[in-house]
Formats: structure tokens, sequence, C-alpha cells
């Protein structure tokens, strides 16, 4: 059995580049930077940054171009593409992408007047009606059709967690 799966929940580095392919395909390029803290054998905090390639295809790379920015708190699933060529110098080079299959924007920051629109039910795939859910769509939530009320005051399930 083969299994190819890459997820992370980082920041975007940069503002994507939306590009169009001259079949007319969509495609959008962004980084997602990932930190890793722990603590070494010496009791000394040690903190690494991943950055990550992302490439996002069709409707998605529509949405990641449109709704993403720098700086905000995304998750990607995808999985992992290796890319190699010769340079000019004569160098065989690799790049690794993660293709994105599915992405989630995290919350906004509190008190930003600015930064990227939030997408209203219907303009959101697979969403469900807006009847069916609040105006404003829950970032990282489970499973939309559940109906979710954020004010609710129920108690959080392990069964809820989606990761």
């Amino acid at each position: 059995m083969n299994f190819n799966k890459a997820i992370v929940v980082g920041r975007v580095t940069a503002d994507p580049e939306k590009r169009t392919t001259p079949g007319g395909q969509s495609v959008t390029s962004f980084g997602v930077a990932t930190n890793r803290h722990w603590t070494n054998a010496t009791g000394e905090k040690q903190d690494k940054v991943e950055f990550h390639n992302v490439v996002a295809w069709g409707k998605l790379a529509d949405i990641c171009g449109q709704y993403l920015t720098k700086g905000m708190l995304v998750l990607i699933e995808g999985r992992l593409e290796t890319h190699s060529w010769e340079g000019q110098d004569g160098v065989k080079r690799f790049k690794t992408d993660i293709i994105a299959e599915n992405m989630q924007m995290g919350p906004r920051a509190q008190g930003s007047g600015g930064g990227a629109p939030v997408p209203t039910p219907e303009e959101q795939p697979n969403s469900p009606s807006a009847s069916d859910q609040s105006s404003q769509p829950e970032p990282f939530s489970g499973n939309p059709s559940q109906g979710q009320n954020p004010e609710s005051e129920e108690e959080i399930k392990i069964e809820d967690i989606p990761f």
C-alpha cells in the first residue's frame, strides 16, 4: 500500500501568486511557514521554522488567490510532489511542493479592520446554503453540515475535533 499525504498548519509567508496556464487552468503558488518548539537535553528552549511550497489548481487556486494574504493562519491538506531540473550551471536541482487538495483559513486577527474578506456561505465550495449555518463561516470547523453554533455553551467532545 502507498500513501502520500501532507497536512500543515502555519502562516502564509507572502501573498499568493495566481497564474493561468495556456490551457486556461488556474494555478496559485504560495509559501507556508510552520514552527516547532522544544526543549533540548540541557533544558534550553529551541525553535525551528520550516518553509513549505504550496501549489493549488483549479477552483481551489481561485479561492486561495482571492482570500489568502501574507501572515494568515491556514491549514493545507494535500500530497507531496518533487520536481527535478538541470540548472544553467549544469547542476541537477530538486524542489518539493505540497499539491493542495483542501484548504481551511484560520481565524481573522482581532481588531484588524483590513485583511482578506471572509467568504459568504454561498461562495464556499461544498457548503450548505446560508439558512443552514450562521452568517459567518466558522474557521477550522469540522463538517459544516453538523450545524454547529459557535455561540452555544455545549461541551466539546473529542470526536468533534477535526484533527
